[in-house]
């Protein structure tokens, strides 16, 4: 009866092993994934219309009577040689040229304002990221953007740009902890380039259990060190091993273009960097700093390195 009752079973001891084996696993990275991770966030900004650039009035000259028009317009008398006595010879083609020129003039006016979208309602808006792994060793980076997340005017472009530079004086002062690095940057019009700047940091703060330090449009949050992580992500942060890596995330959206070297190497990154940090006030629409861990005892695992950052190379 044994026999027969283990011959019965022994075909599916097979396939019940590997199901075990798959369960395993998968509740081993359920339980990484449920692993505190805090993150921390400095940002601003708006994506309204940028001031509007009024050309001076042009002014066409007429011949006597007619006197100067605003805004290029031609005058009742400027015709009347024409259509009023008849007009003719020299004086005919001058006037006739004078119109082509103000056709041609008006026309490339009216391109260039375009091209340069003063007027349009729509300029070109370049959204750049770029984005570091350092080792962990680089802790005075997290003090520093700690410091200035604490202390940072973020209701201003003029603040932003300055938290924007010291965020990357930073990093540009801990190049023997870079490790991976990443860019991207896209040009798009002013009403496509928030939704894609959102995207971008959403896609960053959704990798965090909890942004337990945050300046954003002035708005200072800290979490209580207690009460830093969520209590129903897996372990306790104190019970973790130490932490490997840092990652810290600069997400700018600008006025024109800002393209960002591809990062192959650390003078790569180091330039895409130095870019980002130098965008001037008056070209700012939004910025987003964005770092994890955060808090004191987190921890962030060649594991986590390679599922959330799979994008960034070795440097």
């Amino acid at each position: 009866m044994n026999k027969k009752l283990f011959a019965l079973i022994k075909p599916l001891l097979k396939p019940l092993l590997i199901a075990s084996l798959v369960i395993t696993l998968v509740l081993g990275q359920a339980d990484g994934a449920l692993a505190a991770r805090s993150g921390g966030r400095i940002g601003g900004g708006s994506f309204r219309m940028p001031r509007s650039y009024n050309p001076a009035p042009s002014r066409t000259y007429a011949p006597p009577g007619g006197g100067y028009y605003p805004g290029g317009g031609i005058g009742f008398p400027f015709i009347v040689p024409i259509f009023g006595f008849g007009g003719g010879g020299l004086f005919t083609l001058l006037i006739f040229f004078a119109i082509a020129t103000f056709l041609v003039r008006s026309f490339r006016s009216a391109t260039q304002t375009d091209e340069l979208g003063y007027e349009s309602g729509s300029p070109t808006v370049s959204v750049a990221r770029v984005q570091v792994g350092l080792l962990a060793e680089a802790r005075g980076l997290q003090a520093d953007l700690d410091r200035i997340a604490t202390k940072a005017d973020t209701s201003s472009s003029t603040g932003l740009a300055q938290v924007l530079q010291e965020a990357t004086l930073s990093m540009l002062r801990h190049p023997e902890y870079w490790i991976y690095g990443g860019t991207e940057s896209q040009q798009a019009r002013l009403e496509s380039a928030e939704a894609q700047f959102n995207r971008l940091a959403l896609a960053e703060r959704s990798k965090f259990t909890a942004e337990t330090l945050s300046n954003v449009n002035n708005q200072l949050r800290q979490a209580p060190d207690k009460l830093a992580l969520s209590e129903g992500a897996g372990q306790l942060a104190e019970l973790n091993a130490p932490g490997e890596y840092i990652v810290v995330t600069l997400l700018v959206a600008a006025q024109g273009k800002l393209e960002l070297p591809k990062v192959n190497n650390t003078q790569d990154l180091r330039q895409a960097i130095s870019q980002i940090g130098s965008v001037s006030s008056d070209r700012l629409l939004a910025v987003e700093i964005l770092w994890t861990p955060q808090a004191e005892g987190d921890t962030l695992s060649t594991e986590d390195m390679l599922v959330e950052y799979p994008d960034l190379k070795l440097v």
